[in-house]
């Protein structure tokens, strides 16, 4: 039996619960521990100040970026690797590989040199006060010298989902964890270089899990890296643009909103954008667990999907759901029950914990509808309905978020700044619903589709 003949039985025969735990525990390991070096830099950032911490979640936003143009590319590359590997042409999931790898990286370079050249009013765009400015320029500069490797890594670690191999991709993401972490201490507790310090250790760990991912994609994924392999076809890039559509509208908008937040919270001074950055960073941290099981589940549906398989394609989208939803709650408890510990972990300002307990609360509360819009959203974006699940990335962070958080701003003051991601959470899940249901009852089941075959033959 070839590789691609046991990568088909595997992906259309194993449990569907057990094949999306298989493929979703790796990623939300390597997204939980993404985010606990995220949340290790807001914690050693946080001791040297509340403007310091604030510098983070600037950042946050140019990270959010970054991340949009990687996303992109993986997810939109990787459903049609996907597909091509249900169709074992191994030959075609190189060509949408290539193409996104090198596309990636070129606009990696371009951003890179672009906020390097204008980083103070780039700095000041995503909304930094001149008390923040210095310290957002010095982690900026790492972040962004780091551009291309961290959209080169997202689009490897992706497309290593997308083929079943999310065990390698958590391990080179993981090793620039853990690496990240221990640079925080080295740089910013030892050699006390503060938050040029803690933006170093970020770029090093990023090229680190680069290199790794790279390594471990030539070793075992069955498509391959090439400038050889680039396709010359507009329409291979057309495929991925449209297919990753939404996952770019879906980080874009978090990089956009994130934005907007931290321009909102300037009148309420240093401490009302600490405080937010740091319950932004734990609720990215309790949704990296959502995320992560929905992104187990999306190479089950892309795949099964393109084989016919659509009753296993329901199955794993209910089991996705439901388990989701558990483990974000089990997490989510903490942030409903003791918020002000959390936030003191990060940040002893009495100011910054007063401003950051109510929101942490209710933050805490809205994630854990999440599983929801999240399964729908990857749900229609795995099986190439780009429209649909388009729409569907709009509602978080764009279309409810943008205006209820403007509303709410200048309603209710900070209150309103505080209340406006949970309750558009809660709203963007309750729109989904219905698309979950469409899916369920209007797709055929595969028995039915199997009779049908049977009976032309007869």
């Amino acid at each position: 039996m070839t590789t691609a003949e046991k990568h088909y039985k595997k992906m259309t025969e194993t449990k569907v619960s057990k094949l999306v735990t298989m493929l979703g525990i790796p990623t939300i390991i390597s997204m939980l521990i993404t985010n606990i070096y995220n949340l290790v830099d807001t914690y050693f950032v946080g001791t040297l100040g509340k403007s310091q911490q604030a510098a983070t979640g600037v950042l946050f936003t140019l990270q959010c970026i970054i991340q949009a143009i990687a996303f992109m590319l993986g997810h939109g590359s990787g459903t049609y690797v996907s597909k091509a590997l249900a169709d074992k042409d191994i030959k075609e999931s190189s060509k949408y590989a290539s193409t996104a790898y090198y596309v990636g990286g070129i606009l990696g370079i371009l951003l890179m040199v672009f906020g390097l050249i204008f980083l103070e009013p780039f700095m000041k765009l995503l909304g930094s006060t001149n008390t923040i400015l210095p310290y957002a320029k010095d982690y900026g500069l790492w972040v962004l010298i780091s551009c291309p490797f961290m959209v080169w890594s997202l689009v490897l670690n992706n497309n290593l989902r997308y083929e079943g191999k999310a065990f390698y991709s958590m391990i080179g993401l993981c090793a620039g964890g853990v690496l990240n972490i221990f640079g925080d201490y080295l740089f910013v507790n030892v050699y006390h270089l503060g938050v040029f310090g803690a933006g170093m250790s970020t770029g090093i760990s990023q090229i680190i899990s680069f290199i790794l991912l790279y390594i471990f994609y030539r070793k075992f994924a069955q498509s391959k890296i090439s400038i050889k392999n680039i396709s010359r076809e507009w329409l291979v890039y057309l495929q991925i643009f449209k297919a990753g559509f939404p996952s770019l509208i879906r980080q874009g908008l978090t990089s956009i909103s994130s934005g907007i937040l931290n321009n909102l919270c300037k009148p309420f001074g240093d401490a009302a954008i600490a405080a937010m950055s740091v319950v932004n960073r734990f609720s990215s941290f309790i949704m990296c667990v959502g995320l992560g099981i929905g992104q187990g589940f999306q190479p089950v549906a892309a795949f099964n999907y393109q084989a016919k398989q659509y009753t296993r394609v329901k199955k794993a989208m209910i089991f996705t759901i439901v388990f989701g939803t558990i483990l974000v709650s089990i997490l989510g408890i903490f942030g409903i029950v003791i918020p002000e510990k959390i936030i003191y972990l990060f940040q002893h300002d009495p100011e910054v914990i007063d401003i950051g307990i109510f929101a942490m609360r209710m933050a805490s509360i809205g994630v854990i509808a999440l599983p929801l819009s999240v399964t729908a959203n990857m749900l229609y974006q795995s099986i190439r309905k780009s429209g649909v699940a388009s729409f569907l990335a709009l509602l978080r962070s764009g279309l409810i978020f943008i205006p209820t958080l403007f509303i709410l701003r200048y309603s209710f003051g900070l209150t309103g700044i505080q209340l406006a991601q949970p309750i558009s959470d809660i709203i963007s899940s309750l729109i989904s619903i219905p698309f979950i249901l469409h899916f369920i009852y209007k797709t055929p089941n595969t028995i039915q589709i199997d009779m049908e075959k049977a009976e032309e033959q007869a």
